[in-house]
């Protein structure tokens, strides 16, 4: 029962894929919810019946309770929860990161998940806490990876065992896990101990971690983010190439009176209207729900057909060609995010080995988008355009008719032939007003493409606004308004 994913459609890093694990099959990017068995605010018959496909639980918490841990080994995991799906089991590793030790070893706890029928187990990796010294980090990295080895060992190569990668903050180190756990033949991948970043906003070192973790793993391996499950941050994370994410905080925020929707959480106490389509939103109103005795079970329904529709969301804009989109716009609802965001936008080299060659658009939302992986890729190609001895570049001026070939400046990329101006990306680019960041991009592009023709004598035509910065910029160019 080896677990299988399969990529169907790409964007930036993101894929649209397939995970199989036996006779289990879930589309991805998916979300896991965590449910708890002691506590099922939200069923997971209800569950499927809202569109997930899989769910995740912690086999930990049934070894130890006297109501579950026998009639799980009696009956299975999915009669016990009357879930179908795929379901996937933790150790006990989160147990371990809250308390500091668990009663169980790595082979009991894998044991014990083969036992109750879980599709996806888990080894008793440790969590190492980002902000724990790296000699800790080093040891503690050390002890996860011999227990992965002694998985492979005990129970074979085609168990369906997941690889945590660890690693801390410690880009190196996360590199070297991701290494590894391929290296083993691990091909469902978690990235561990990133909840404490998560909880503080820290999605600059959730980028570093994440983009080094890739670095080492296998280009085909199926990137599962640890406790990621508010819907803000999927299009981010989908981004750097995760897969899989899962939460609980449907249901801790419902327990909280905590009210998601896809750019952030409101408090449903202070909340006069329902701003969403969903079936509980669309049969109460704010006083309703506030005063419903079932307002903790209506609340976790309402944040986990939000957190679902967001992922459907996701899996949209990696078909069409949109996901930066969806990014620049999820991010820019928390200045943190936005660090991220733009902490990913330095890894543009990085992400465009990975890209799409063409998509179904390309919007200009600002500064940002001048760091895109579309205009890395068209700036990257321009060395190959060969220019005749003498040409014009249209910068808003007119077009006297005594040049053979004419090329349009085109921000944020750079001076296009117009031969080109159909093809992706120009011919499918719609920009506001040039600003200084786009012109600025922009003359990068016609500087690799002089630096390419160096014998072409250019004139430039220019709108009366930009006639002194060209000159200043191309000296030795012929400036004509």
């Amino acid at each position: 029962m080896s677990i299988q994913f399969e990529v169907m459609h790409k964007d930036i890093a993101g894929r649209v894929g397939r995970l199989t694990v036996g006779d289990k099959r879930i589309r991805t990017p998916a979300l896991l919810p965590v449910v708890n068995p002691h506590i099922q605010i939200v069923p997971p018959g209800e569950m499927a019946a809202m569109g997930v496909e899989g769910l995740i639980t912690n086999a930990y918490i049934f070894s130890k309770s006297a109501d579950f841990r026998e009639e799980a080994l009696s009956r299975g995991l999915h009669d016990l929860l009357g879930f179908n799906g795929l379901i996937m089991t933790d150790s006990g590793s989160f147990q371990l990161s809250v308390y500091g030790s668990v009663d169980t070893t790595n082979e009991m706890t894998l044991a014990f998940q083969r036992d109750i029928g879980s599709d996806i187990w888990v080894p008793l990796d440790i969590p190492t806490h980002p902000d724990a010294p790296r000699e800790t980090v080093e040891s503690e990295l050390g002890i996860t990876m011999e227990r992965l080895r002694e998985a492979r060992e005990i129970f074979g190569d085609d168990a369906p065992i997941a690889g945590p990668v660890q690693g801390g903050i410690h880009p190196d180190l996360r590199e070297k896990a991701g290494r590894e756990v391929s290296d083993l033949g691990f091909s469902f991948c978690p990235v561990g101990a990133v909840v404490p970043l998560l909880e503080g906003y820290r999605y600059r070192e959730l980028v570093h971690s994440v983009l080094a973790a890739k670095k080492g793993l296998s280009p085909g391996a199926c990137v599962h983010l640890f406790g990621a499950g508010h819907p803000s941050m999927f299009a981010l994370a989908a981004a750097m190439g995760c897969d899989i994410f899962d939460s609980a905080a449907y249901a801790l925020y419902a327990r909280e009176g905590r009210y998601i929707t896809p750019s952030g959480t409101l408090k449903l106490a202070e909340m006069a209207e329902l701003p969403c389509a969903c079936a509980i939103c669309r049969s109460h109103t704010a006083d309703e729900l506030r005063a419903s005795d079932q307002k903790e079970r209506l609340l976790a329904t309402h944040n986990l057909a939000v957190t679902q529709a967001e992922i459907s969301r996701v899996r949209l804009s990696i078909q069409e060609g949109t996901l930066w989109e969806l990014v620049d716009e999820r991010c820019r609802s928390h200045p943190r995010l936005l660090d991220g965001y733009r902490e990913l936008l330095k890894a543009g080299d990085l992400l465009e080995r990975s890209d799409r060659a063409t998509k179904r658009r390309f919007f200009y939302r600002g500064d940002e988008s001048c760091q895109r992986t579309e205009v890395i890729r068209f700036q990257r190609m321009i060395p190959a355009i060969g220019l005749s001895s003498r040409v014009l570049i249209l910068c808003g001026g007119p077009e006297p008719q005594d040049f053979e070939e004419v090329l349009e400046l085109r921000p944020p990329f750079g001076a296009v032939p117009r031969e080109l101006s159909e093809t992706f990306p120009i011919g499918q680019t719609e920009v506001p007003a040039w600003d200084d960041a786009m012109l600025e991009s922009a003359w990068k592009g016609v500087d690799i493409l002089l630096a390419a023709n160096p014998e072409t004598e250019v004139t430039f035509s220019a709108s009366p606004d930009l006639i002194q910065h060209i000159e200043e910029r191309f000296p030795d160019a012929v400036v004509i308004a």
